[in-house]
C-alpha cells in the first residue's frame, strides 16, 4: 500500500482521539459523498443499508463483496478525506472471506471498516476480527476496525443485563483486534456514560432526531457518533413526498431546497464553488 493510504488511516484514527467527537454523515453513493466532503465531512463513512437500496438490495447481509466493494472503490477515489465501510458481516461467508474483503477494500483506497455480529453472535466475529486484522497487517495499512455489537437493538434481557452483555462482547472484540466499539442503540446517558467509562477504546453511537446532542456525547465520553440509514432514509422520503403531493394536489412543494443543479454538476466534474440553495431547476 502506499504512503497516502497510511497516511489517511493515521488522520482517521486521530478523529476520533479529539475534543469533540467525530461526527459522520453516511453516504452512499459518489454525489452524496462528495457532497459530505464540500460541506466539511472530515471523513466520510458508507451506510450498508444506503449502499444496499441503492443496488437494488435489502439491507442485512444480502449484498455481494464485488457490488459493494465497487461503491467504495468509486467513493474512495472520488474523495480526499478518509472513508470508512460499513461492510455488514464482512461481505462472506467465512472469516476467511472477511479477510479478503479487507483486501479489497484497503486496494479501493479506504482506510476502517464496520464489522458487525448481528444474529452471527460474538464468537462469529471474534474470528471475523482476527481475519480482517491480519489482513490489514499484511497490507501494511493501520485500517481502523470498528465492531459493532447489537445487543441493544436485539433488546434481549433488561437494561442492564444489555448492557453487561455489549461490555462482555466489547472485551473480546478489543482482545481480537478491533479499534473501537459501535454501539447502535445505547441512547440513554447513564448507558452510554457506563460504555464509555468501561471501554478503553473510542465509543461510537448512533444518533437521529431527539438523540443526545454532539457536544452532550462528547462530554459523555463518546468519540464517534453516525447518523446510519437516515440521511438516504431522508432522501427517499422526498421521492415519496414529491410523487404524493403531484398525485393529490398537483403542486411541487416537496422539492424545495434542494441544492443548485449547477453547484453539485461542477462538484461532481471536479470543480469546487459555493453551494447555493434554492431548488434551482434542472436542466436534463
Amino acid at each position: 500500500m502506499n504512503a497516502t493510504s497510511n497516511d489517511k488511516a493515521a488522520r482517521f484514527r486521530s478523529l476520533h482521539e479529539g475534543t469533540r467527537p467525530l461526527a459522520l454523515t453516511n453516504v452512499w453513493d459518489v454525489a452524496s459523498a462528495v457532497v459530505a466532503e464540500e460541506a466539511g465531512a472530515s471523513a466520510v463513512a458508507t451506510t450498508s443499508a444506503g449502499v444496499a437500496w441503492a443496488l437494488g438490495r435489502p439491507d442485512g447481509n444480502q449484498l455481494d463483496r464485488a457490488r459493494g466493494t465497487a461503491v467504495v472503490s468509486a467513493i474512495a477515489a472520488a474523495v480526499d478525506v478518509p472513508v470508512t465501510v460499513d461492510v455488514e458481516g464482512g461481505y462472506a461467508a467465512s472469516a476467511d472471506g472477511v479477510g479478503e474483503t479487507v483486501a479489497v477494500i484497503l486496494d479501493a483506497g479506504a482506510v476502517g471498516i464496520n464489522i458487525e455480529d448481528g444474529d452471527r453472535g460474538p464468537e462469529e466475529l471474534v474470528a471475523r476480527i482476527v481475519a480482517a486484522r491480519r489482513a490489514a497487517d499484511a497490507a501494511g495499512v493501520p485500517m481502523f476496525i470498528n465492531a459493532r455489537t447489537d445487543v441493544f437493538l436485539a433488546a434481549v434481557g433488561s437494561p442492564d443485563e444489555q448492557l453487561a452483555e455489549a461490555l462482555a462482547r466489547a472485551d473480546r472484540y478489543i482482545e481480537a483486534g478491533a479499534d473501537g466499539i459501535f454501539v447502535p442503540g445505547a441512547s440513554t446517558a447513564e448507558c452510554i456514560g457506563a460504555l464509555t467509562a468501561a471501554l478503553p477504546v473510542p465509543v461510537n453511537v448512533m444518533v437521529g432526531p431527539g438523540a443526545l446532542s454532539i457536544d452532550d456525547l462528547g462530554r459523555l465520553g463518546v468519540a464517534r457518533v453516525s447518523l446510519g440509514s437516515s440521511v438516504a432514509q431522508a432522501a427517499y422520503a422526498v421521492v415519496q413526498r414529491a410523487v404524493e403531493e403531484m398525485a393529490s394536489s398537483g403542486t411541487y412543494g416537496a422539492t424545495a431546497g434542494a441544492v443548485d443543479y449547477g453547484w453539485l454538476n461542477d462538484l461532481i466534474a471536479g470543480r469546487r464553488g459555493n453551494p447555493i440553495v434554492g431548488g434551482g431547476l434542472s436542466r436534463v
